[in-house]
């Protein structure tokens, strides 16, 4: 169901860019406090064009509308998943 659905018919649409469904649901998911799956779609929105900054913004704005508990959380994600990358993990 959820590579039919989530992945087949919801990211498959045109109607939004990858980059845009990325920044909405990492947004969604770190106010959800979905810790796990915010690392794995973290990983994706870099992948589809999401700038680190973006992120940073995007969690800025999780802060203020979500909370700071979310938003502290995965920030801490964050830079886990950036130091991964860079190799400092």
């Amino acid at each position: 169901m959820l590579n039919e659905y989530c992945w087949g018919a919801v990211w498959g649409r045109e109607e939004l860019p990858r980059k845009t469904r990325s920044m909405l649901n990492i947004a969604m998911i770190a106010i959800l406090n979905r810790q796990h799956e915010f690392r794995a779609h973290l990983k994706g929105a870099l992948t589809n064009g999401v700038t680190r900054e973006e992120i940073r913004e995007i969690l800025m704005q999780v802060a203020i509308y979500g909370g700071m508990p979310a938003a502290v959380d995965s920030f801490r994600i964050a830079r886990e998943v950036f130091a991964e990358i860079d190799g400092k993990a």
